[in-house]
């Protein structure tokens, strides 16, 4: 299993750029061409874990990932209280769509928080058909984080519950990536859970930048060392201008890290 050494920068090539058109609405808040702000994350917890090691405050640059659960967001007072980033949801499968996303992509922008698109893993349908499903869907917006690629267990969907092996699931997930990468001129993150990734040993896969879940430990612990670029450490936050709970994560490295990293994969 691969072991701890983060690499931070420019530790996945770009991709050459697909077709279609991008997106250019709302990106002078993606894009300044100047410095990248950091502002401070004013954020609670209505669950908090007693953390050993380094804690999800020691790191500087917070944000948030969210969906149609969170219908009420005041994108301004978010950012002013530390949403550096937000990776938003916007598909499922190949015939979903949130219905928050177009409201919460164009709030994120208007506000300067850097955003990013997930898409949910359904796993009784073929990667290629999810990707295309993924790409009808989510705009070239110049300045976006990079796509991300949602990949867990279903035990409770109502319509596919299997659990293919951990070959097939890698499979699955090479041929998201290389079709969406072509299209957006970056390769995806993939997002995943302490058991998924054991259960198929997702380490296997080479060239993958990881956004780790982890609400009881540091992922360094949970997951064997394995190198990260975002930790999802909590469900049950509360952030200013978000009504409700809602999932928080931080940035791996220092705020000269983060501005690098974003500068690395602007499209």
């Amino acid at each position: 299993m691969l072991k701890a050494v983060l690499t931070l920068g420019l530790c996945l090539a770009l991709v050459g750029c697909g077709g279609g058109t991008p997106d250019r609405s709302a990106a002078r808040s993606d894009v300044t061409g100047g410095e990248i702000t950091v502002t401070s994350s004013n954020f609670t917890d209505a669950d908090p874990t007693d953390w050993t090691g380094r804690a999800p405050e020691r790191y500087p640059v917070h944000g948030i990932d969210l969906s149609r659960f969170q219908t009420g967001v005041d994108w301004p007072t978010a950012r002013a209280n530390g949403v550096n980033f937000a990776f938003i949801k916007a598909t499922e499968g190949g015939d979903l769509v949130d219905p928050m996303f177009d409201s919460h992509w164009r709030g994120a922008g208007v506000a300067g928080v850097k955003r990013g698109a997930y898409h949910f893993f359904y796993h009784c349908r073929p990667a290629a058909e999810q990707a295309r499903w993924y790409i009808r869907h989510v705009p070239r917006t110049p300045g976006a984080l990079p796509p991300v690629l949602d990949m867990e267990w279903t035990p409770t969907s109502p319509t596919c519950t299997i659990r293919r092996d951990g070959a097939t699931i890698r499979e699955e997930a090479r041929i998201f990536i290389d079709i969406v990468a072509r299209h957006y001129g970056q390769r995806p993150l993939i997002y995943t859970t302490v058991d998924f990734y054991e259960d198929t040993e997702l380490w296997r896969l080479s060239g993958v930048e990881f956004w780790l879940r982890s609400v009881a430990a540091h992922p360094n612990d949970r997951y064997d060392g394995q190198s990260w670029s975002f930790w999802q450490y909590t469900s049950t936050g509360l952030v200013p201008g978000i009504a409700g709970r809602v999932d928080v994560n931080v940035f791996a490295g220092s705020k000269a890290a983060w501005a690098e990293w974003v500068g690395a994969r602007a499209l």
